[in-house]
């Protein structure tokens, strides 16, 4: 009976791995060119609502952060990371007038924790690129570990701006806007949409961007063909120690010695 027992274990220990990828790993802190603390890699999150994924899945890849806004209430950073948080993408500011009440709490939380960060802007189509650059600016400071973010998508439930412009009008305003924060910051912003937008407008057509892209239901080679990523968000119903309730959690594209590089700025 307990040979039974154990034997049956051991196949749904192996069936178990073979789904979800490597295990977590401890690594030395020099992988990650942050002598502060061993970093966790191949990180073992939960998800409120998991994908059954097939193939090339999200485990397969070691370096994983997130992206947060107010609505993850506190987060106790340090336990974050101590779970495997490498990175996190803070949301700032969105359209011309509104400010995100927990970026700067969440920004020196991340920073005290050791979590290397960036922010990222909600555009709106409603007011020129121009004048939510300069509101970014006014309330995001310079020293961001991360490049900042332009998260670009449809808004069809916002209460105040449903425009559809057209894909060239978007990549001219998305350009003026990557090139305002590159001349403030030092480094040219991260574009973050989603399948149907990037679809619909062609933003995929920026010169010189790198893209994080949403995907939650399939790989990013096969959402979006032929398309170079740096970050994939793979869940929003992801469960973290440390946050409360879900969160989405993203990957890296690359080992963790080229997301060290890539950190420092080099590409």
């Amino acid at each position: 009976m307990r040979k039974a027992v154990f034997l049956a274990l051991m196949v749904i220990a192996l069936v178990s791995c073979g789904r979800r990828g490597p295990q977590p790993q401890t690594v030395e802190p020099m992988a990650f060119a942050d002598a502060t603390a061993p970093s966790v890699i191949y990180p073992d999150f939960g998800d409120a609502d998991p994908h059954p994924w097939e193939g090339r899945h999200p485990g397969h890849y070691p370096v994983h952060g997130l992206d947060v806004s107010r609505w993850q209430g506190p987060i106790d950073w340090r336990t974050a990371k101590a779970s495997g948080v490498s990175f996190a993408f803070i949301k700032a500011t969105e359209g011309g007038d509104f400010s995100d009440p927990l970026f700067q709490t969440h920004r020196r939380g991340a920073q005290d924790a050791g979590v290397p960060w960036g922010a990222y802007h909600y555009y709106y189509f409603c007011r020129p690129a121009a004048e939510q650059a300069r509101w970014f600016i006014e309330n995001v400071p310079k020293g961001a570990d991360l490049p900042h973010v332009l998260d670009m998508e449809w808004t069809p439930h916002s209460k105040t701006c449903t425009l559809r412009p057209d894909g060239r009008t978007i990549r001219a305003e998305a350009q003026r806007f990557l090139s305002i924060l590159e001349g403030h910051y030092g480094r040219r912003p991260i574009v973050y949409t989603t399948v149907d937008f990037f679809e619909d407008t062609e933003i995929g057509r920026l010169p010189k961007t790198e893209f994080w892209l949403r995907s939650v239901a399939g790989h990013p080679r096969d959402v979006y063909p032929k398309t170079i990523w740096r970050f994939w968000q793979y869940t929003g119903t992801g469960l973290v120690p440390g946050v409360q309730g879900k969160v989405d959690i993203n990957t890296f594209n690359g080992s963790p010695e080229i997301w060290a590089r890539w950190k420092a700025g080099a590409s």
